[in-house]
């Protein structure tokens, strides 16, 4: 029966893996090694900058461990959202690293660099055409909107990874990327079910966090069968179960049934899950199911402002009885002090609704201390250390009713009590485009070095 692995070494490139769970990968002879190097969960910074949110020596270490033995077995190395976010300078920036492992190891892959950037002429054409739609909770895009966007990326499908593979390539190193395409793009390839295929990726993305106990910081196989793909962990501490496979499935998602991406989504409604050794799931009955309109997420990121923050603690009962009327005083005096355009004040109480604000349904005081972060956003950084100096000189020494202390309201761990964090990104697009061809939309070039 034929067969296809996939190895996965670790959750996000530069997580870091055990070289053993490694070993135990390369002795399964992958025919394939994916890399998912990315995300937008550590928020729009990233992407807005174009640096990594994970070290540099991080992710060489991973690289190091991987494309030297891939080469020399002949096993093409598909690296996703390189750099973090996927955006232009984020692909340069692991191209080099890749450069330094070459030259040091004196080997000279075929690589198929694929750049994630939109055309913001592109992008306005399309809005006027109608053929930008919002994501839940996305804001309303303009054409203004596009042009004060700094960095703009659409998440590629298998399908420019697939061109790129046809020319016999070491390794492909793509900007941002649909999490599973690195994975399941050699295996439609190859002729294998794009469901089964998609699936698989959308588990071993995660590496080992899909396995129990969970960890993105170690290596799993999945290998694709004509009619089924079969999750093997490569450490004996792990296992996957039918629990934990079916549960990384809905990981990220809305829908337990239908999980859209580029070119169409997963149907998983006739989905079955097997045991079938006491560390091993096999998964059968997942659907591609293709779009009549082929659709890319896009993201982008605008600068706002520049940040100050302060950490400070609350230790006074009185004062944690009172805290939301007391910091309603103290935002409502800075903000008429300083009351320039986009300057925003806010505070993160933890121990009370640091994490959930609003949503969080646990309204009464528990703590016996609470942690506060003090936040100010301003147009420059003069002007946001600025107004986070004054609330929380303000809040250090306001009168409270029943004060008892004379002094202090709050103790700082740090000196200086006050940090400028700089330049604050918001995503400014987070939609679907409508595209007419999903390769050439994406800028390839091919390089030996």
């Amino acid at each position: 029966m034929r067969e296809m692995k996939i190895l996965s070494p670790t959750a996000i490139l530069g997580y870091g893996f055990p070289e053993e769970s490694l070993n135990n990968g390369f002795k399964n002879n992958p025919d394939v090694i994916g890399l998912d190097a990315g995300s937008s969960d550590p928020g729009p910074y990233y992407l807005g900058e174009g640096k990594p949110f994970v070290p540099r020596n991080a992710v060489k270490r991973d690289l190091e461990l991987i494309i030297p033995r891939a080469f020399k077995r002949k096993i093409p190395v598909i690296i996703g959202t390189a750099g973090g976010s996927g955006a232009k300078a984020h692909v340069e920036w692991c191209l080099e690293i890749i450069k330094e492992i070459a030259k040091k190891h004196k080997i000279h892959p075929k690589i198929a660099i694929i750049y994630a950037d939109m055309d913001k002429t592109f992008l306005k054409k399309k809005l006027k055409q109608g053929a930008i739609k919002p994501l839940a909770c996305a804001p309303k895009i303009t054409s203004q909107v596009i042009d004060n966007s700094n960095n703009i990326v659409a998440q590629m499908g298998v399908d420019p990874i697939i061109k790129a593979l046809d020319h016999g390539i070491d390794i492909v190193l793509g900007g941002r990327c649909y999490d599973p395409a690195v994975f399941a793009a050699l295996p439609i390839k190859n002729g294998f079910d794009p469901g089964l295929a998609v699936h698989l990726g959308k588990i071993v993305e995660c590496a080992a966090i899909a396995a129990t106990p969970g960890s993105g910081k170690d290596c799993v196989l999945g290998i694709i069968k004509e009619n089924s793909f079969v999750l093997k962990v490569l450490s004996n501490k792990r296992r996957f179960t039918v629990d934990s496979v079916a549960a990384h499935t809905l990981y990220e998602k809305s829908d337990p049934y239908t999980l859209p991406g580029p070119g169409g989504y997963l149907d998983l409604l006739n989905t079955k899950f097997t045991q079938i050794t006491p560390s091993s799931v096999e998964v059968s009955g997942s659907k591609f199911v293709y779009a009549k309109k082929y659709t890319l997420k896009i993201e982008g990121t605008a600068l706002i402002g520049y940040r100050t923050i302060s950490v400070c603690g609350v230790r006074d009962d009185i004062m944690k009885k009172q805290i939301d009327s007391i910091l309603a005083v103290i935002k409502k005096e800075t903000m008429k002090q300083f009351p320039g355009k986009g300057n925003y004040l806010g505070f993160h109480i933890y121990g009370k609704d640091g994490v959930m604000a609003d949503l969080e349904p646990q309204k009464k005081i528990t703590s016996h201390e609470l942690g506060i972060v003090i936040e100010a956003i301003a147009a420059t950084q003069n002007d946001a250390n600025t107004l986070c100096g004054f609330a929380r000189s303000s809040m250090l020494h306001y009168g409270y009713p029943h004060r008892i202390s004379t002094a202090g309201n709050l103790a700082f761990p740090f000196s200086p009590s006050d940090a400028s964090v700089g330049k604050v990104h918001k995503f400014s697009i987070y939609h679907i485009v409508e595209v007419d061809d999903p390769v050439k939309i994406f800028e390839t070039k091919y390089i030996k070095i």
